[in-house]
């Protein structure tokens, strides 16, 4: 595989994942504002937009050129990213192009050692694509940076909290460095096994902890597993941070943990999407957040 092969896969496969979930946090930073700060909401819901287009881009880019491994990974889309999306636009009255969605389901993968027959048009393509999301996700880090300043001095109220504002925008500066890495304006590999696994666990760690304060009080077996699945991941990160030589998915224990984690996830889903779990927990959060625990589970197994 020569390198333009490598990063024209390399850079859809980003946008699939990343992009998404760019337009959703930004869905969900619409939906946190009160009627003071409407106009932060109309340029949340501008930033969705925007996402949803470099999205569309994408996929359009993407048909028999990403590999089959990650469309079948649960990271792009899920069994519930459809339906979730028409619960979520239901519940919320804010357009959600569920056409991007089908588009990604209907994507044919590659082998991943097979040799694409890959066009000089087809990378530049891919270059704009990527120099148009760098722009666009420094554009949302700079609005997400400016929300959580003034949530911090207590200029503006949110439904969301201030950790989450942070946990977002560390999501969003490592799409920056991918993106960053790609063009050449980065000496981050962002491939560094420990660092990633830091990462995650702590993005694991946080969702848990999120899902533990946005469940009904009433749940209370679903906040305890929410803990308890919060303290593991904590005495992860304590233990991988004691330990320079570690392996990403070595023996760490994260691989088994996140994929109990992803099945707890996945039956919040299911839960919340047919109406037996007490929550303020979006539907389309719930599957944001498996998403992401797929992400996780494709990279350890890598």
């Amino acid at each position: 595989m020569d390198i333009s092969q490598d990063y024209i896969i390399d850079s859809l496969e980003q946008h699939l994942f990343f992009a998404r979930i760019m337009k959703e946090h930004a869905f969900f930073l619409k939906m946190g504002f009160m009627p003071p700060n409407a106009d932060f909401a109309k340029r949340a819901e501008r930033f969705m937009r925007e996402f949803e287009s470099l999205l569309s881009r994408t996929i359009a880019l993407s048909d028999c050129v990403v590999r089959r491994c990650v469309l079948d990974s649960g990271e792009i889309f899920t069994e519930f990213t459809g339906c979730v999306e028409r619960k979520t636009q239901a519940l919320t009255g804010t357009f959600i192009n569920s056409r991007l969605t089908a588009r990604e389901m209907a994507l044919k993968g590659s082998d991943c050692n097979t040799t694409l027959c890959l066009s000089p048009a087809l990378v530049s393509q891919v270059r704009r694509l990527n120099r148009d999301g760098l722009g666009l996700v420094n554009r949302l880090i700079a609005f997400k940076e400016s929300i959580l300043c003034s949530v911090n001095s207590c200029g503006m109220f949110t439904a969301n909290y201030p950790l989450l504002i942070e946990h977002i925008l560390r999501e969003a500066r490592l799409y920056r460095e991918h993106l960053m890495r790609l063009e050449g304006m980065s000496n981050c590999t962002c491939n560094d096994l420990r660092d990633s696994e830091l990462f995650w666990n702590q993005i694991m760690m946080e969702h848990a902890m999120f899902i533990r304060g946005l469940l009904d009080p009433s749940e209370a077996a679903l906040v305890d597993t929410a803990d308890d699945f919060a303290c593991d991941y904590k005495r992860l990160l304590e233990s991988s941070a004691a330990a320079n030589d570690r392996a990403m998915g070595g023996c760490s224990g994260a691989l088994a943990l996140t994929k109990k984690f992803r099945d707890f996830k996945r039956a919040g889903v299911e839960g919340i999407k047919s109406c037996k779990i007490r929550s303020i927990i979006l539907p389309l959060l719930a599957d944001h957040v498996l998403r992401e625990a797929n992400h996780y589970i494709r990279l350890l197994e890598a």
